[in-house]
């Protein structure tokens, strides 16, 4: 909704009691709240940030009334005041013995099923037979406060029934039963309502944190999209610019060899064409062949035979090829600068995922028996030998893989491995939920998101179907990126900056793990352990 179309109160709004603002001052970054609201956030926290952008402040600001927003608000109040609820009326109760002018009611009697003013009351506080009777404030409908089937006060509360009961109900169907006074059930639910007012107190405080980490996100997320589009348009164009320019580099080549080939056959037809010295000698040595006179043929067949124009026209022949060779040239700088790009890109990318890195440890409870992990949880490989460790139902027990300790149920995480000098290991996330015992198939539908080395060479996404993957490099160093919400878990070559391969559209459940396999030991050729590595963020 545009803030044209939105209510202006939305406008006049602090985020943090969700009231019309009561003298409103703004923060640095330029968010407004109350003045009364933000001291309170300030006071009970650590840091002083701002609750709506979440940007901190060094030192505590100096907090100065914005008076033109507090003008505009007290407009908006004198031109909108604000509706008090309306209290509905109790009908007032007067009393049943006044005969002319009937006065209000002080107190009504269960017992005589009736109402009196303080005139007539005075007898119940001073007979001693009416001082037992049970009073309460003044009532209309005596009736409800009655037992209709003893006549008697309501007085007590049958917790087995949850209903209000009668002294005689209790020598009947109410008989055994665990009653109380009324009043001491009431002060207990009293006190229940309390509880249940501050929970509710407390769900409004959390909603509206909710309210301001979503609002904070949504400005987050709406930042970080134009910034990604940017960044795309500034690449296509990018692009655009180097595809039009090789084509004008190449198109304004062609001309110029064209033009070379055009003026070469101009020249090669020119010389060509010149064929009457050929004509000549070619009748002289017609004569000469005829000649009676062996002396003369002799002296001058040497320089009959001999010709000043000795090249050889079959032999001579267009290059034809130079334009294939110029497209060929042309279209390889052309993708070496969209590898270029693309590898900027990449990086780009990677360097804005790695500003959610966490923290991870190997969780020894789950990790096969044949596994060795280091003491402070970072490395893992193959030992051959099977240990004898507590059967747990979290361990895996047939295939030889490990979780991290901690897992996640939304928001973004990444994190890295060195894989460098192993030739096969398993990286990627898994459902906890997932089948950890006997045989398990790595794939998104048994809660597997996975990335494989086999055979030292050959690299696979174990997606719903394997998908062969293409590296222009080995990777030494994997980086995993997951975005809950998205569905998403990205893999990288961190070294050169390059994308591995993407599960997207996926939809978790639960939360999710680091998942790791060195593979086997395979007689020393795998030995390299998997070591989780702190992400570097200079890259």
């Amino acid at each position: 909704m545009s803030s044209s179309s939105r209510p202006l109160t939305e406008e006049l709004q602090c985020s943090i009691c969700l009231d019309v603002f009561t003298d409103p001052v703004s923060t640095p970054c330029g968010h407004n709240f109350c003045k009364t609201c933000l001291n309170k956030c300030w006071d009970n926290s650590q840091t002083c940030n701002c609750p709506y952008c979440k940007e901190t402040f060094k030192h505590r600001p100096d907090l100065k009334i914005n008076t033109t927003l507090r003008e505009l608000v007290d407009h908006y109040k004198k031109k909108s005041p604000e509706k008090k609820p309306e209290v509905l009326k109790k009908p007032e109760v007067v009393c049943d013995y006044c005969v002319e002018r009937k006065q209000k009611a002080l107190k009504s009697c269960l017992v005589c099923q009736s109402s009196y003013c303080e005139t007539h009351l005075e007898p119940h506080l001073r007979v001693a037979g009416l001082k037992k009777h049970k009073l309460i404030n003044p009532v209309s409908n005596l009736e409800d406060y009655i037992c209709q089937k003893h006549e008697r006060p309501l007085e007590l509360f049958c917790r087995d029934d949850q209903t209000i009961v009668c002294l005689s109900c209790t020598d009947g169907d109410h008989k055994n039963h665990n009653t109380v006074p009324v009043e001491e059930e009431c002060e207990e639910k009293k006190t229940e309502l309390m509880k249940i007012q501050k929970d509710r107190q407390q769900m409004i405080q959390d909603r509206i944190k909710k309210i301001q980490d979503v609002k904070h996100s949504a400005e987050v997320r709406k930042r970080n999209t134009e910034e990604e589009k940017a960044a795309r348009v500034e690449l296509f164009t990018d692009l655009i610019r180097s595809i039009e320019r090789c084509q004008t580099e190449l198109l304004e080549m062609m001309e110029e060899q064209q033009k070379a080939a055009e003026k070469q056959e101009e020249e090669l037809i020119e010389e060509l064409e010149q064929i009457t010295e050929l004509k000549m000698r070619n009748t002289e040595l017609e004569q000469l062949s005829h000649t009676e006179d062996h002396l003369h043929l002799l002296q001058i067949y040497s320089s009959l035979c001999s010709s000043r124009n000795t090249r050889n026209w079959p032999e001579i022949s267009m290059k034809t090829d130079e334009s294939l060779e110029t497209l060929r040239r042309a279209l390889i700088q052309l993708q070496d600068t969209l590898q270029e790009k693309l590898t900027l890109t990449v990086s780009t990318d990677l360097k804005r995922m790695q500003q959610y890195a966490v923290d991870v440890t190997l969780d020894p409870d789950t990790a096969h028996p044949e596994l060795i992990l280091s003491d402070d949880g970072k490395q893992v490989r193959h030992g051959d030998i099977r240990q004898k460790l507590p059967h747990k139902p979290q361990r895996f027990d047939t295939c030889i893989y490990v979780m991290g300790k901690k897992g996640f149920s939304s928001g973004r995480f990444y994190f890295e491995v060195l894989v460098k000098g192993k030739t096969g290991w398993d990286l990627g996330v898994v459902r906890e939920s997932s089948n950890r015992k006997a045989e398990i198939t790595l794939s998104p539908e048994d809660g597997y998101w996975t990335v494989v080395l086999v055979n030292g060479n050959e690299y696979l996404a174990c997606d719903d179907l394997s998908v062969s993957l293409s590296l222009r490099v080995k990777p030494q160093r994997v980086g995993v990126f997951v975005d809950y919400e998205e569905g998403l878990v990205s893999f990288y070559d961190v070294e050169s900056s390059s994308h591995i391969y993407s599960f997207t559209a996926q939809s978790f459940t639960g939360k999710l793990y680091p998942f790791f396999s060195p593979c086997f030991n395979d007689v020393g050729k795998n030995s390299t352990p998997l070591i989780i590595t702190p992400v570097n963020y200079n890259k």
